[in-house]
């Protein structure tokens, strides 16, 4: 018997988006749940699922997480099918980006009832929640995994079926208020709206979407062993399709890395062993002079798209507080002031050609729930489509093994995959190799 050729990527990809759809149109449950990796169409998703169910003459409302996301959503259902009226809920004193007012059919208002009745009405989960009128007989839920249930409790009223996509692996929803009263309830409001929905849906059919078309065939299988254990994925590119290259280096060790990442797709620039406040100035400044070197160094990158130079624009350093991003860009000379430095929350669902971050744990004394949550790590190093360099001090592995977790253990509290640590044990061993 001649077994059959594996699927090629696009139409494994084709074949689950095609699911998802049917479920969408003939299926009868209430919810439809997709998981997506880094770099797997969300987005793409959600403008086509909402296009044809507005072609169909279904109204339907999107539900997004963050101003941000709704401008990008915006623009892309312009962009794919810009026949269909869009209703933009915001705030009153809300000023229509570019990207907005680009769109050839699309309303602003701060009430429903300004809007004129469109095929799609799209808003913030917090906006969403002042509505108190009216239903729609579809709802798309996207970055459902960085919903907090309580906000999806408020929101289900106008709603009758539901498209839910988001990320499992990149971070859980936050609050600024202590929560601990309702930790291990089935209503707990800081799980994810996609966790409760399930626990008290078991049913609902899940999609996982099986393909990253961001991150480079280099990056993967690294990403998906440390943070996707159970489901895994494959890159839309195989070995060799893309390219990163640089000029001519100095004897520099910061060159030696970035030469590394442009071989391997990955480089880990590590400073001595050293507990440091947490704007480590010496830290600060590697991230900051990696992006100059380089920059001066004249990158070229080649893919699928065609050859393109390394720009300012398609760059990014990540840290994990605000007062090391604010060290960072002070660091940064006039010629790279472009390049985004931004913390793991505010680059989650963005995409860059070389990312640079700065470990969470360097310089740590301890382990902080905070600083070893695997999806913040995960949001850090799956935002390039070309190479990742880490920059931390040595002695990280150490740390994992001696510090133990001081973290309460609650009853009824779901096991969270995967762990931190082993998450961090299992990049760190890559980058070392």
């Amino acid at each position: 018997m001649i077994a059959n050729p594996p699927l090629s990527p696009a139409a494994e990809a084709a074949r689950v988006v095609d699911a998802v759809l049917r479920d969408l149109r003939f299926g009868d449950h209430r919810g439809v749940v997709v998981d997506s990796p880094p770099g797997a169409g969300k987005s793409t998703l959600v403008v086509r699922a909402a296009g044809e169910l507005a072609a169909a003459g279904q109204p339907l409302m999107i539900v997004a997480q963050t101003n941000e996301q709704v401008d990008d959503l915006i623009e892309r259902l312009g962009a794919r099918s810009p026949q269909i009226m869009v209703g933009r809920l915001s705030a009153v004193d809300y000023q229509p980006t570019d990207r907005v007012r680009d769109h050839p059919a699309c309303r602003v208002g701060a009430k429903v009832a300004d809007l004129g009745s469109p095929a799609v009405t799209i808003g913030t989960a917090a906006k969403w929640a002042t509505v108190t009128e009216g239903t729609w007989p579809w709802a798309i839920v996207d970055e459902a995994y960085q919903m907090r249930s309580d906000a999806l409790l408020r929101v289900a009223p106008r709603f009758e079926r539901a498209l839910f996509v988001g990320d499992p692996g990149q971070l859980d929803p936050f609050s600024t208020v202590e929560v601990d009263r309702w930790i291990g309830l089935s209503w707990d409001p800081m799980q994810s709206a996609v966790a409760v929905l399930l626990r008290h849906n078991p049913d609902l059919p899940v999609h996982r979407l099986p393909v990253s078309w961001r991150l480079p065939h280099s990056a993967a299988p690294v990403v998906a062993e440390a943070f996707y254990p159970f489901t895994g994925f494959r890159s839309g590119t195989e070995s060799g399709e893309r390219a990163l290259a640089f000029g001519t280096p100095l004897a520099d060790p910061l060159d030696e890395v970035l030469d590394a990442a442009a071989t391997t797709g990955w480089g880990l620039h590590e400073l001595p062993p050293q507990f440091t406040i947490r704007t480590d100035a010496e830290a600060a400044a590697a991230c900051a002079k990696l992006a100059e070197r380089a920059l001066a160094r004249e990158g070229l990158t080649s893919s699928e798209s065609g050859e393109q130079p390394l720009t300012p624009a398609r760059i990014a350093i990540g840290a994990a507080h605000r007062d090391q991003v604010a060290a960072i860009r002070a660091l940064l000379p006039p010629e790279a002031a472009g390049v985004t430095v931004d913390t793991a929350n505010r680059l989650q669902g963005r995409e860059y050609d070389l990312t640079i971050v700065l470990h969470p744990l360097s310089g740590r004394r301890d382990a902080t729930a905070f600083h070893l949550e695997s999806g913040r790590l995960c949001v850090l190093i799956s935002r390039h489509r070309h190479a990742c360099v880490v920059v931390a001090r040595a002695g990280i592995a150490e740390l994992l093994d001696a510090h133990p977790s001081t973290e309460p253990v609650h009853l009824n509290v779901p096991v969270k995959f995967p762990d931190g640590w082993a998450a961090n044990q299992a990049i760190l061993a890559h980058l070392s190799r």
